[in-house]
């Protein structure tokens, strides 16, 4: 007999996939970023580009690595990350930059599989810890980090410089005498 039906998804078969980005997805990333600062009140900040992603996440000298969730072939959601290292514990870990699932595609595990697609790959490479910032305001997120475990860091507060004031710091720095052991150029 043929009949022209899909075949239903299996019980307990994710309807999606979990793939490492590619410099095709570059758009999509964009999209999905601007999706997110939409979400989280900052829109006037996501001035990224496929340009930029592209050159940042692809080029000779990649920073950060970007998982994507995919549904029908369509890019739906990312998580995106890059190695950080505790001094405290001798030992590098991954912060989490990203995680963003379009609404429409919610409350299907998606947002859980690409946060164990990043444990994984901490685990398996040997890394202490995975660990990221969430907005204060944001319970959903926040209830869902702690249904998996996490727990939040409120002794701590995330300081940030950029823009100007980076500039001026900047413009303050001495020479770093070249060929120093431990010294790396970039």
């Amino acid at each position: 007999m043929d009949l022209d039906v899909p075949d239903p998804v299996s019980p307990g078969v994710p309807d999606f996939a979990i793939r490492p980005a590619r410099i095709e997805d570059a758009e999509a990333l964009v999209n999905l970023v601007r999706e997110l600062a939409v979400y989280e009140k900052l829109e006037e900040f996501a001035v990224a580009t496929p340009e930029s992603f592209r050159r940042n996440l692809f080029g000779s000298r990649p920073y950060a690595e970007t998982f994507v969730a995919e549904v029908g072939g369509v890019v739906v959601g990312l998580a995106m990350a890059f190695p950080t290292f505790s001094t405290f514990r001798a030992q590098p870990g991954l912060y989490l930059e990203d995680l963003y699932v379009q609404p429409a595609h919610r409350g299907r595990g998606i947002g859980k599989a690409l946060l164990a697609t990043l444990a994984k790959l901490t685990r398996d490479r040997g890394f202490g810890r995975l660990e990221w910032s969430v907005l204060d305001w944001n319970a959903p997120s926040i209830g869902f980090y702690r249904s998996l475990g996490a727990r939040p860091m409120d002794e701590w507060t995330i300081y940030r410089i950029d823009d100007a004031a980076l500039e001026r710091l900047a413009t303050t720095a001495p020479p770093i005498a070249r060929g120093e052991e431990g010294h790396r150029a970039d």
